[in-house]
């Protein structure tokens, strides 16, 4: 009696130029067993074909590159099984491959399935330094000029460009083709190269979130208004209201010492309370 199984058999999701994996573990009364394996590229007959690969401690046993489809492994010696889909550096978003493992031991017979999906890729483009607003507008006018931003949402190129006010040299670009992305960029003068590896959206996220207008503002700071009626006016802040972004200060020049509640926006800090 042959049985084969997975700790972990979900679907995946992999960017391009990297792999899904999934660990099997192979039973079977005899020590040798034959795998069999059918796979089938999606989701239309333009999608590109990924790699499949059986490993063993990191060892490739077979690969989908071979003529056959069959390969017999000794599984006493095969301690730590692995299938893998190698995702294409030239997938499109969606992109998918089916794989169906079969072993055999030639009285018995068992399979698993899985599933990966090419998803999207976040790159991180060097640039000059206070140069990031001018390299992520060239290489939007570039995608706008050649006419990506218009393909059909599996064949874009690039999906979304963020430059945060808070990083510099360093612009997020979020898209499918990795190679492609790097070729785009030889042309940007302000760009200098992508980082190797790409970031997840975790990585990322502080830069996804508004910055509060205080922070930074700390109690008994001293502080220039920038804007309003007191325009110009120092004052010493007295209180931080961070939940509606507000500071509460008293104006240094005033006669009476009135506190006066301002928005975050509207003041600078010139120095901390040491």
């Amino acid at each position: 009696m042959v049985g084969i199984g997975s700790t972990n058999s979900e679907p995946k999701s992999v960017q391009a130029g990297f792999s899904a994996i999934w660990p099997i573990s192979v039973s079977a009364s005899d020590n040798t067993v034959r795998f069999i394996f059918d796979y089938k590229f999606g989701p239309d007959d333009d999608a590109p074909e990924w790699e499949v690969v059986l490993q063993n401690d990191y060892k490739e046993i077979w690969s989908s590159a071979r003529a056959s489809k069959e390969v017999s492994v000794n599984i006493n010696d095969a301690k730590e099984l692995k299938v893998l889909a190698v995702c294409p550096k030239g997938a499109r978003y969606e992109d998918c491959v089916d794989i169906t493992v079969t072993v055999s031991d030639g009285a018995s017979d068992a399979e698993i399935s899985f599933h990966a999906t090419a998803t999207k890729s976040i790159l991180t483009m060097k640039t000059q330094i206070d140069q990031e607003i001018t390299a992520a507008t060239d290489l939007y006018n570039l995608i706008k000029d050649d006419g990506t931003e218009k393909r059909p949402g599996s064949s874009q190129d690039v999906y979304a460009i963020l430059c945060p006010d808070n990083l510099r040299g360093y612009v997020f670009v979020e898209g499918m083709n990795v190679d492609r992305l790097r070729e785009k960029t030889r042309s940007i003068k302000k760009a200098r190269n992508f980082l190797e590896d790409p970031v997840s959206i975790g990585e990322i996220e502080v830069y996804l979130k508004p910055l509060s207008t205080v922070e930074g503002f700390e109690e008994g700071s001293l502080i220039e208004i920038t804007k309003g009626p007191f325009k110009g006016e120092k004052a010493r802040v007295k209180h931080i209201d961070e939940s509606k972004e507000e500071i509460t200060v008293e104006l240094i020049d005033a006669m009476m010492r009135i506190p006066v509640t301002l928005n975050g926006d509207i003041v600078r800090v010139i120095e901390k309370e040491l």
